[in-house]
Formats: C-alpha cells, structure tokens, sequence
C-alpha cells in the first residue's frame, strides 16, 4: 500500500513538471512574439482632413459631368476644375476656388478611352492633366517617326481635349528605395511593410519579379528575405514578397531614406494633383518632386500599364518598388519613368491604396505621437519649393534582414527572460529530483532484496 502511495506521488510530481515545462514555454514564446511588433497598427484610408481630400470630396458630390477633377494651388489651396458657373458657385460655398474648363472629366476619360483602344506604343504614355483640363499625351525618344505621326492622328481625331508632346530619355521600369532587394532577377527596393493579419510582406513593384522569385537582403545570396507570393504586372505594378520568417521585425512602420536615416510612416492615402512628395529608393536615396497628373498609362517596352500617379521626382534603375510618401502619409511604390537624378524626368508611381485594395493587405503605420525633429527639405535631392512639407518624422532605419528574425532569436534574448523560464528551470528541477529519488528507491530495494537472499 505504501509502495503504491508513492508511485502516485511520483507520478503526480512528474506530470506537475511537464505541465510547468509546458506552461514556462508557452510564457516565454508569447513574450517573444509580443516583443516582435511593438507599437505598430494596420492603417485605413482616414476621412477628409487635407485640401486634396477636400477637391476629391467634392469632385465625388458634384459628379465627373459637372467637374474635371481638382488639385492643391502653390498657396495650398483647394481648386476645383468645373464645367459651368452654377457648379462654380457650389464649390466657392463649400470654401474651395473654382475653375472653370471646357471638358468634364467624362469627356477626358473618353478621350483617354480612345488612345488606349489605339495600337500600342512602347515609349509612349498619356494621362489626366487636370490643371490644364487635357490629356497630355507623351513619347520618348524611342517612338519613331511613323509611330509618332500615327498617334498624332489619333489625337486630331479626338480633338483639343488631346495635347501631343514629345520627351527626353526613354520610359523604363527602373528594376535593376528604401532599403535593396536583390534576386537573380536584378534589384529592386523595398516599398512598405503590410500585413494580412497573420503574415507580414514587402510590399515593392509588380515588375520587380513574378511569383516564386526568390529575394536577398545582400548580393552574396547569404540573407534570404523571402519569396514573392503574389504579383500584378502588366496592367498594374505592385507584388507581395512574404517575408521567410514570416515578420518584418522592429523598424516595420520606417521607410529608408538613406544614411541609416528613415522615416515612420503614420498613415495611408491618395495622391493629388499639385502635392508635393518625396520617392526614396536603395539606387538615388531621397528626391522630391510635385504630383503633375493622375490615372496615367504608360506603354513600357514590357507591358502596358494604367492607373499611375505622374510626378516630377527623379528616379533611377534600382528605385523600382521604393516608397512614394509626403508628411509621413505612404502614397505610392515606384514604378518606371524617364531622365535619371541629374538630368531630371518624370516618374510614376503604382498608387498604394488600390495595391492594398487589390491584395487585401493593410499597411503597416506607427501609433500617432508627439512629433519628433523631421529630415529636413535640404536632405533631398532638390527641395526647393517644397515650403513646410517635409518627408515625414524622422527615425533610424533598420536593416531589411530584421525580417529574417527567427524565432530562436527572440527566445533567447535577454529581455525574454523573465518568469517563463523561471517556470521551465523549476519544472526541470522537479523532474530531475523525481528521477533521482527513484533510482536511489530502486537502489536501495535491490540492495535489500539481496541482502536476504544471500543472509
């Protein structure tokens, strides 16, 4: 009886053990995967605050029959394109300036319809102009002569609502930001950090690799970042690439903008016509430039695509997939364009808030704070004009390996260690002082039993 009382005990006193070394770690792993993503939330596009949501809000109520779209003035004021005095008249009460256009913004987009029914032709794109109420058509120094003159009467069948102008360099997809990507594909840059609520991605640009393409953090192929998962290219230009441990470690709400500088990112929204912006990338580092139209399509040598944001920021091969942002507020990911950071040329960018939209993704923001010193304007490639936009507030950039955080990693670090293990060294305790009071037991009875058998 009492033999059988204390194999109760032992038992007892063992499955304690293995439930303290199961509770110790599950302690220890929760702290881990908490100390994992401090302070960041999922952002949402926010109601109405800015003169640029003001000229959209009112382009929504008026309708695209009475409006031609709207844009931010230099004084940084809201302006309205509109078709007739009456509109006019609504848009002054609503406290925004009015102007009035010949075209309404369905006139534009059937014009708009037309060329891009129009064979294609690499080298060349078109987009809403909305200051000046046209389309502006563009081809760069590729388009030949003949292809030049068949667009051309294209556009006079259209009529004056189309405007024909030529440009200098060719308009490439800058794969070859924000922080560099590289695969066997060539090199890209990182754009934002976003979640499906269980994995966190890279968020850079569709033409940057197809599905299954493989990324590094370094050009010795030792880093492995992860693998593209999803990808629009042509049509459109973003892609996913799930980080291989799964999180985009601390730093996920701080886009790079060079010098171990970066900048957090607190917010998510469209861009508008006359806003100023800043475009980092791992080639150029950070430039600045204005939003000169939107909805742009652009006939790259590999595929058409439309929807773009058409800016005056510099950008060079290796840019592509890096952050379009103004204010701390994510707008975009780079694209393609013409011209380099000496020269000068235009640039577009894949809005964020449709790739979002399209993926079912939301981007990674920090927690709104007191605001801290931002880069200054001089910190870009030419800032002049830009007044008191700034690129965001500032903070130190983080290497884009923190992805490849794992969880081994974070259990052994030391601000891990508190009660957890403390649970799992007593657990283990106890198991080894049960085995070891067992084996004496079992040492002892066998002494005894043959002690009697030989007197």
């Amino acid at each position: 009886m009492r033999h059988a009382r204390r194999r109760v005990v032992r038992r007892v006193t063992r499955l304690t053990a293995v439930g303290g070394l199961l509770l110790g770690g599950a302690m220890v792993t929760q702290a881990a995967m908490a100390s994992d993503t401090p302070g960041r939330d999922a952002a949402t596009l926010s109601a109405p605050e800015t003169p640029a949501d003001k000229g959209s809000a009112l382009v929504a109520k008026l309708g695209s029959a009475r409006t031609a779209g709207s844009w931010v003035d230099s004084g940084g004021r809201t302006v309205v394109a509109v078709t007739d005095k009456a509109t006019a008249a609504e848009v002054t009460k609503a406290g925004a300036e009015a102007k009035v256009v010949p075209y309404s913004m369905n006139q534009l987009k059937s014009a708009a319809s037309t060329l891009s029914s129009a064979p294609k032709v690499p080298g060349t794109a078109w987009a809403m102009d909305y200051r000046n109420n046209k389309v502006l058509v563009e081809a760069d120094s590729s388009v030949s002569a003949t292809s030049w003159a068949a667009m051309t009467k294209v556009a006079k069948s259209i009529g004056a609502s189309v405007e024909m102008q030529r440009t200098q360099g060719k308009f490439t997809t800058r794969i070859n930001g924000a922080q560099p990507i590289l695969s066997t594909g060539g090199r890209c840059s990182a754009g934002y950090n976003v979640t499906n609520g269980q994995t966190e991605f890279i968020l850079t640009a569709g033409h940057c690799g197809p599905v299954g393409s493989i990324w590094f953090a370094d050009n010795q192929g030792d880093q492995q970042l992860g693998k593209t998962v999803s990808d629009n290219f042509p049509g459109s230009d973003f892609s996913l690439v799930q980080y291989a441990s799964g999180s985009a470690g601390e730093g996920a709400d701080v886009v790079a903008i060079g010098n171990g500088s970066g900048v957090t990112i607190t917010g998510l929204a469209d861009a508008a016509v006359g806003e100023k912006v800043f475009r980092s990338g791992s080639t150029s580092g950070l430039h600045d430039g204005e939003v000169t139209a939107l909805d742009a399509t652009v006939n790259y040598p590999e595929g058409t695509v439309t929807g773009l944001i058409q800016t005056t920021v510099c950008a060079e091969p290796g840019d592509s997939g890096g952050p379009l942002f103004s204010n701390g507020i994510a707008l975009g990911v780079t694209s393609g364009g013409s011209g380099d950071c000496k020269a000068g040329g235009t640039t577009f960018f894949q809005p964020l808030t449709k790739a979002l939209a399209a993926l079912n993704v939301k981007l990674l923001v920090a927690p709104k704070t007191a605001a801290s010193p931002a880069p200054s304007a001089s910190a870009a490639g030419s800032a002049a004009g830009t007044g008191s936009v700034t690129p965001g507030t500032s903070a130190p950039a983080t290497n884009t390996t923190a992805g490849t955080t794992t969880l081994a990693s974070r259990l052994t670090d030391p601000k891990n260690v508190g009660p957890g293990l403390l649970v799992i060294a007593g657990s283990l305790i106890a198991l080894v002082a049960t085995r070891w009071i067992r084996a004496e037991q079992d040492r002892k009875a066998f002494q005894r039993h043959y002690s009697a058998m030989w007197g």
